[in-house]
Parts: structure tokens; C-alpha cells; sequence
């Protein structure tokens, strides 16, 4: 299973949990693509790291569904 496929299934548990905490997506690959400004491990912008740690739960499940999106994109991507 590749890292991308990895992520987005966990975006989908992540988004299917009523859980009171939301998980960092941290995957400890910190390496912040030079075009794009996201993360190549969590894919998250840098503004999203940087603000997760007092985002409110609503918003961190938001960020949560970007990278779900963002998954989806590059998987759709690598397919063509």
C-alpha cells in the first residue's frame, strides 16, 4: 500500500470517527515540496502545521478532508 493510499485511509477513519480528539496527520516524512508549499509526508501547507495545535477539533477535521481531496488528486494523477 503506498504512503498516499495509506493517508487517505486514514483521512477516511479520521472523518468517520465521532471521537472527541482528531489525530495530527504527521507521518513523520517532514519535507515541504518547493512548488506546492505542502508537506510530502501529511500533505498539509505549512499554515496548516503550523496552526494545529490550536485549531479547534471542527477545524483540524476540515484539514482533515483537504488532505483527503489532496489524495484523491494526486492518486488520480498518478493513474493518468
Amino acid at each position: 500500500m503506498s504512503q498516499l493510499t495509506r493517508l487517505q485511509t486514514r483521512a477516511d477513519q479520521v472523518l468517520n470517527s465521532d471521537a472527541v480528539h482528531v489525530p495530527s496527520p504527521c507521518v513523520s516524512i517532514c519535507v515541504v515540496h518547493p512548488t506546492t508549499g505542502m508537506c510530502e509526508g501529511c500533505l498539509r501547507t505549512l499554515d496548516e502545521i503550523a496552526a494545529w495545535g490550536q485549531m479547534p477539533s471542527a477545524q483540524q477535521r476540515g484539514v482533515w478532508q483537504h488532505i483527503q481531496v489532496r489524495c484523491a488528486d494526486k492518486l488520480r494523477g498518478m493513474a493518468s
